[in-house]
């Protein structure tokens, strides 16, 4: 078997964590020697991503391929699937690397119908929180874990980037009759590097989807709450897109906070870093979040939520880790904008963290793994 390989990752939005994954990835794979293409929904993502796509496309051999996927299962699904398999057919891959939900189920499903026709096909998925954040007791958690029963005699490797993530698969699914590895989520070196303030900057910055699980929500109503214990209006800075945004403004409105919160589009995570004191990070639910990774990795004082698993990074008695709750959170916030120099004392290890989550050691184990696959 030759040692380079040709390799597709296959995702359905091209938006947060799971894009950021797979750019870093995919950099690291090129980098050494593999030829890699990209598989992704064509109806999401804006100006920002489709910068990162420029970006991206003279590096990938394979090519950038976008086609529309819808989010939910419907009938659309039938024609956004054949247009997909037609696509990786073409690819010709060995490694048909599946991220999130949707594009686990068509990189397995797709993976197993080119190895009828041709040599084996690795057929990996990481699920990135994805489908296992659903209740298993209610009916459509019961549907999805069901069907992920079902889909692993299609999979040859389970790939997870948090041992939360682990967890809730074995709870949720079952203990899995497959090979599976824990891959932490990594930066590159040079994310590591600290990132100052601007002198204007405001008090909070809360970066991400605005989207309920993110807690957009929970972090406009601490902030009302948390300036009036400190004696003065808070200021903050939202970044981000995404279909709920109209009602985060409106909830803005309705506290009062207008001359005080600032929105703003989807932006690099360091520039942002510079517009505010303190970052937030409010989500109700998280696998391995890379805005936790990347505000540490900056040196930027944060609070989170202990969720998912961000509890692996601070460790799980962090004193910066409240429950997603907004009186919680505004009594932390008050608590860390009253000495920022003392709560910041709070962070994990700089040093600690390059040594568990840089790119290069995760690339090298999910290397491994396509390998490991291969070989089987």
């Amino acid at each position: 078997m030759a040692d380079k390989l040709r390799i597709v990752h296959c995702f359905r939005s091209p938006v947060g964590g799971i894009f950021r994954h797979v750019r870093d990835l995919t950099e690291a794979q090129v980098a050494a020697g593999h030829v890699v293409g990209i598989v992704c929904d064509s109806t999401t993502g804006g100006e920002f991503e489709e910068h990162l796509f420029e970006q991206m496309k003279d590096m990938l051999a394979l090519g950038i391929h976008r086609t529309p996927m819808q989010r939910h299962v419907g009938p659309g699904d039938l024609a956004s699937a054949r247009r997909t398999y037609r696509i990786i057919k073409e690819l010709r891959p060995d490694v048909l690397h599946g991220h999130g939900a949707k594009g686990g189920a068509y990189a397995r499903l797709f993976g197993s119908l080119l190895r009828v026709s041709r040599s084996r096909v690795a057929r990996l998925y990481s699920p990135h929180g994805g489908s296992l954040h659903y209740d298993e007791t209610t009916a459509t958690g019961k549907l999805f874990f069901a069907l992920e029963r079902s889909m692993a005699r299609f999979t040859d490797c389970l790939l997870f980037v948090s041992d939360y993530e682990r967890r809730a698969y074995r709870r949720k699914v079952g203990e899995p009759p497959i090979p599976n590895m824990l891959v932490y989520n990594g930066l590159r070196a040079a994310e590591f590097e600290p990132v100052l303030i601007t002198p204007d900057a405001a008090d909070l910055l809360y970066i991400g989807m605005m989207r309920d699980l993110k807690g957009p929500d929970i972090f406009i109503d601490a902030l009302a709450a948390a300036g009036p214990r400190l004696g003065r209006a808070l200021t903050a800075v939202m970044v981000g897109d995404g279909d709920d945004l109209p009602r985060y403004h409106a909830q803005v409105e309705r506290l009062g906070l207008q001359a005080h919160v600032r929105f703003l589009p989807p932006m690099p995570a360091r520039e942002a870093f510079a517009l505010a004191a303190l970052v937030v990070v409010p989500s109700r639910a998280e696998a391995m979040p890379y805005i936790v990774l990347e505000t540490l990795a900056a040196a930027r004082p944060m609070i989170a939520t202990a969720v998912g698993g961000i509890p692996e990074i601070f460790g799980s008695d962090s004193l910066a880790l409240i429950r997603p709750d907004p009186l919680e959170l505004a009594d932390k916030m008050s608590e860390a904008l009253a000495d920022l120099a003392a709560y910041g004392r709070l962070m994990p290890d700089g040093a600690g963290l390059r040594a568990r989550f840089g790119a290069d050691v995760m690339a090298a184990e999910i290397e491994k793994a396509y390998f490991a696959a291969l070989d089987r």
